[in-house]
């Protein structure tokens, strides 16, 4: 599911109304150019992949491992059949870790049996599609906010045990060290339901200053 315009600019304006620093934020930023990803299995594959490694490594090791297991050169994707096609020791081959390669493999099995069933997460709820998505090796708790957030397109997701999270509302909310997550959830409490919105703003906002 798409982000969608009018609840975009819904959610820029009741986050404006209601909160004062998320206002400065959000002039700070500008627009909200967010996109949400069509391609689920691909999505979960690449947040593995990518999982504390820079983002030049995993941009090669992704594209390494897309070439390798996709059938179709035009429009190359991941597949669970294609990643099956390889043993823990075939996708290594590519730059995968061994321990990154189980998790991979453990994600096309339960896709391919349906265990998992990423076509039916946009039905579910949001606690569900965590509950879901964690049983896969590897897929915890904030990689399943990401997808929620940026496949699934939820609007009201907070993320509160992310790193650059915590730094920015340290910076923005002025605290002294990174806020502790009572004070997050309090302080989120005015971004509802659009939690995924102001939580995008305060990433886009650690590259900028207001002086």
């Amino acid at each position: 599911m798409p982000f969608y315009a009018q609840h975009i600019k819904a959610a820029r304006l009741q986050l404006q109304k209601n909160d004062p620093v998320m206002k400065r934020i959000i002039k700070l930023v500008g627009p909200f150019h967010a996109k949400t990803k069509r391609d689920r299995f691909g999505t979960l594959v690449s947040s593995i992949v990518s999982q504390q490694i820079s983002v030049a490594a995993a941009r090669t090791i992704n594209t390494r491992l897309l070439e390798a297991t996709s059938s179709s050169v035009e429009n190359p994707k991941f597949t669970p059949e294609g990643i099956l096609e390889f043993d823990v020791d075939g996708l290594r081959e590519f730059g995968v870790s061994r321990q990154k390669a189980s998790y991979v493999l453990d994600l096309a099995e339960k896709v391919h049996s349906g265990a998992v069933e990423l076509e039916s997460l946009q039905r579910q709820s949001d606690d569900a599609v965590i509950e879901i998505l964690t049983q896969v090796k590897g897929i915890g708790v904030w990689t399943a906010q990401m997808f929620l957030m940026f496949s699934l397109g939820r609007l009201d997701i907070f993320p509160c045990d992310d790193l650059g999270i915590k730094n920015a509302i340290a910076t923005h909310y002025q605290f002294d060290e990174l806020p502790s997550k009572s004070k997050m959830l309090e302080i989120s409490k005015p971004w509802r339901p659009y939690s995924t919105v102001a939580s995008w703003y305060l990433w886009q906002s650690l590259d900028l200053s207001d002086d």
